[in-house]
């Protein structure tokens, strides 16, 4: 599978590049630019342990107390000393779109698509309020390591960029009762009071950090559950765009592809986490209209788009969506 997709990309992508284009099947997008499109300001706070050494207009999570730590380490040292350090990496780029095998970060490339599973239901557009189906891409994108902007820190994500999920090929991505399989527990909380309380996470959301504890809850996005594509309240573009990644990366977490890497927990290396904590990521737009200045270039998950979405959706050649996703990381350092 990786070997055929690696193969079409590299032949059309030698046929399409560019800024943000349209066609008739809607398919659009531009690539991204690493430099000029990235919020660098949202790296920050930079902490050890417990002190701010560089500081920014964005909260952070907590970090450990002590700037002074110790992990395991193999024989004949049995315990590696460092020190702690808590930064913001950009570590994943997502595709968002109401077309199957449009891969908007890639100069919105669209792909002849190989099999049906779960296409049909996106011929839809994916703009507007009400019921929406977004597909959605996920990249590995360490863009740090990849730039050689900090050369030997290990606590830097050392891998190169790749394809990492496709949900065309996902059965469940647009079938609540198949993603039931995965999130039965989402039962317990279709319920007015439990969706009630996703207010509460909206307001901490918008206000600061999500509350981790609401696990169910997008914030002002809404719920997270089921973990597919099929977005049922949609307000706009941007909000159901920004759910869909969102309860992408509770879905990758859910699969034990994504695991947690903040925290005292993550201090010697990243850990199990298939109840996701929102807390631990924040969301850049870079298509159709990167955002890399101002307060809410970098928002957490669940904070309201009513403050910055204006503008967001161009008619025609900006409706798919492309992400830019920032995660926490807490390190002991050598």
């Amino acid at each position: 599978m990786k070997l055929w997709l690696a193969a079409c990309l590299v032949g059309l992508l030698l046929l399409r590049s560019g800024p943000a284009q349209a066609d008739s099947s809607g398919c659009t997008g531009s690539f991204v630019n690493p430099i000029a499109d990235i919020c660098w300001s949202c790296l920050f706070p930079l902490t050890l342990g417990s002190i701010t050494l560089v500081g920014g207009d964005r909260l952070d999570t907590s970090n450990p107390g002590f700037p002074l730590c110790t992990c395991p380490a193999p024989p004949p040292l049995l315990i590696r000393p460092g020190i702690a350090i808590g930064f913001w990496e950009p570590v994943r780029l997502v595709d968002v779109a109401h077309v199957p095998w449009c891969f908007v970060n890639l100069g919105g490339l669209e792909l002849p698509a190989p099999i049906k599973v779960g296409g049909a239901k996106t011929q839809s557009r994916g703009g507007g309020t009400g019921h929406a189906n977004w597909h959605v891409h996920w990249y590995v994108y360490p863009l740090i390591y990849w730039l050689e902007l900090l050369v030997d820190f290990l606590c830097l994500e050392m891998s190169t960029f790749d394809i990492a999920y496709i949900t065309e090929i996902d059965p469940m991505w647009l079938d609540d009762e198949l993603t039931f399989l995965i999130n039965p527990e989402a039962a317990l909380f279709n319920t007015p009071l439990a969706q009630a309380a996703c207010a509460a996470d909206c307001v901490a959301a918008s206000a600061g950090l999500p509350l981790d504890p609401l696990f169910w809850c997008a914030g002002c996005q809404g719920s997270l559950y089921p973990l597919d594509g099929n977005i049922q309240a949609q307000t706009g573009a941007v909000q159901g765009s920004l759910l869909a990644t969102e309860r992408m990366a509770y879905k990758l977490h859910r699969e034990l592809i994504l695991w947690g890497s903040f925290g005292s927990d993550g201090m010697c290396g990243r850990y199990p986490m298939p109840v996701m904590r929102k807390s631990q990521y924040r969301s850049q737009m870079v298509n159709p209209v990167p955002t890399s200045r101002g307060p809410n270039a970098c928002p957490p998950f669940g904070r309201t788009t009513t403050i910055y979405e204006s503008n967001r959706m161009v008619p025609v050649v900006g409706e798919n969506f492309g992400y830019l996703i920032w995660r926490k990381r807490n390190c002991c350092a050598l």
